[in-house]
């Protein structure tokens, strides 16, 4: 699972290698049932009609997605981005099916009383709030004054979503260094062509009025495998991010960003594969 901007188009390349290892060149032991699922709201995901879709709602349908209807007994999830909250939520509140769980962005608050060795992230974090969250802040409040433009302009859709591309990748200010138009285009189509770009910039304002989702929602005991890029957009210190989850796997990347199933697709892959061997 992804967010925004980004879409389940993220994880084309994975898909492949994942489900069928040795038509790639790998073991065939290492294969893994794979289901991709869009959030709701995103892409062609559906448009959610009523309130309540926050972090605790979507990993409750996604518990019942897996469960219920396709009947897994057990099942581990990735994510990065709001995938990554969700998955987190569905450890937590699913321990009794969720074997593990494998993220590549982790949220995590200081601690009470930050000591010397925070300071490089917490001013790491004070310049991202001051330089980048105004999108997040706009989105959680009053997202449908940007959202109705979005969905009435491609270049003005493709001028908020592309910067992204560009700022939270690790591209050195060159987004086609990394992404090819046709992969930046594609992902746009995944807002435009169903226009989902209102539905998808819902989550944020929803995920606010649902404390459960992710302020309080408890430790995540489930064995949790983090993949850190050098160029995600938070990173907190291992020491802030123990206490709310259970760490089995932490890699530091050589490169990569926040869209690293694009940026890094087999630094990716080869991770989830060696975090979820042992839980199998």
């Amino acid at each position: 699972m992804h967010g925004w901007p980004g879409s389940i188009f993220e994880f084309f390349e994975l898909i492949g290698p994942l489900s069928d290892p040795a038509a790639h060149g790998g073991d065939p032991a290492d294969a893994f049932d794979v289901v991709v699922a869009a959030l709701p709201g995103f892409g062609f995901g559906g448009k959610p009609r009523e309130r309540g879709w926050g972090i605790s709602r979507i990993a409750a349908a996604f518990d019942t997605l897996m469960s219920s209807a396709l009947g897994y007994d057990r099942y581990g999830v990735q994510g990065g981005d709001w995938g990554s909250m969700v998955a987190a939520k569905l450890g937590a509140a699913y321990p009794e099916r969720v074997a593990g769980i494998h993220v590549n962005m982790l949220v995590a608050p200081p601690p009470a009383r930050p000591g010397p060795e925070d300071a490089e992230a917490l001013e790491r974090d004070r310049v991202w709030r001051a330089r980048e969250a105004a999108y997040s802040r706009v989105q959680r409040t009053k997202p449908d004054s940007l959202t109705v433009a979005q969905s009435d302009s491609p270049a003005g859709l493709a001028a908020w979503m592309v910067e992204k591309f560009r700022t939270w990748s690790d591209c050195d200010g060159d987004v086609e260094r990394v992404f090819s138009r046709d992969t930046l285009l594609t992902n746009l189509m995944f807002y435009w062509a169903p226009n989902s770009v209102a539905s998808a910039a819902r989550i944020y304002y929803e995920n606010g009025e649902d404390r459960a989702g992710v302020v309080a929602r408890g430790r995540v005991g489930v064995p949790v495998g983090y993949a850190e890029f050098p160029h995600e957009i938070y990173r907190p210190p291992r020491a802030w991010v123990e206490p709310h989850y259970a760490i089995a796997r932490w890699t530091e990347m050589p490169r990569g960003g926040h869209f690293a199933a694009l940026e890094a697709p087999g630094l990716l892959l080869d991770d989830i594969r060696a975090f979820f061997a042992p839980l199998r």
